[in-house]
């Protein structure tokens, strides 16, 4: 088989799953009561908040041309309400989101997803922009960015573990972090510092298999990471639990002072739990409600 053809098998591949996925989210986000305004805030009005360089996608409109012509490089002028209302969204794509310890439970991936696309839904609706942390995807509204979104999570990261993007963070806006936070938690430390530098404020939902939080194994059991990176072998599995289960309990802790010192909220959902209960918490804390 070609490279070509293969690439072309994956690229489709990926693509059949957007209509699913965009319409289960559409679905979710739908179960969520918005009110007459949804997320609109008064008095923010108008006052000038900072010149940043012109993005890809930035309409002509927003282009400052009294500040551009200073250089050779076009600024848009951002108001202080067009701050507020930007958020900024991190999916983890990294191999081990792709585990689910039965058939009859979504992957982490799935639900982190999913998830993710139903938030940005509601913001959108709301009158928010919407984007990725980085630089890939900047703030925007409009369904097509919807779209944008759903395409950008539909690829899978090689990796067994994915470090949060934290580069481009827009000062004084928001930010939701989706992941199961079972890689290197120092990048976790790194990101949400960088992020509370800049005033940035946002939630982090660390999202578990059932499996992972009961450590149902006994006897002989090879555990392998999802991208084949880690595996270990061991007769008594039993006599692993114990110690899994307060490294996991460790983990959890460090999370939430993280969250704690940065002005962050820290939530933790199973995938055995439902997928509205999980987006109804990050809405309500992205607005202040969970404290």
């Amino acid at each position: 088989m070609t490279p070509a053809l293969t690439l072309r098998e994956r690229s489709e591949a990926e693509a059949s799953r957007l209509p699913p996925l965009l319409a289960r989210a559409e679905h979710l986000a739908g179960t969520v009561l918005l009110g007459d305004h949804g997320r609109r805030r008064a008095g923010l009005g108008d006052d000038f908040w900072q010149y940043r360089p012109a993005q890809h996608g930035d309409s002509k409109r927003l282009i400052d041309h009294r500040r551009s012509a200073r250089g050779d490089q076009q600024f848009v002028r951002e108001r202080e309400w067009q701050i507020a209302q930007s958020v900024m969204l991190w999916v983890d794509q990294g191999a081990s989101m792709r585990f689910a310890s039965d058939k009859s439970l979504p992957t982490k991936a799935d639900r982190a997803r999913l998830v993710g696309l139903a938030i940005a839904i509601l913001l959108i609706r709301g009158g928010e922009r919407v984007g990725l942390t980085g630089t890939a995807l900047p703030p925007r509204r409009g369904n097509a960015q919807v779209i944008r979104l759903a395409e950008a999570w539909a690829q899978d990261a090689e990796p067994d573990y994915q470090p949060p993007e934290h580069r481009a963070m827009i000062p004084h806006a928001r930010a939701v972090f989706l992941s199961d936070f079972l890689g290197d938690l120092d990048e976790v430390e790194l990101a949400l510092t960088k992020a509370a530098d800049r005033g940035v404020r946002g939630v982090l939902m660390m999202t578990l298999d059932p499996g992972e939080e009961e450590f149902p194994y006994q006897g002989r059991t090879i555990f392998e990471s999802v991208g084949g990176t880690l595996r270990h072998e061991t007769l008594k599995a039993g006599d692993l639990k114990p110690r899994y289960i307060a490294r996991l309990a460790e983990r959890k802790d460090r999370l939430k002072h993280l969250c704690h010192v940065t002005g962050w909220q820290f939530g933790l959902h199973h995938t055995g739990d439902s997928a509205q209960a999980a987006l109804l918490w990050v809405y309500r804390a992205l607005d202040g409600g969970h404290r």
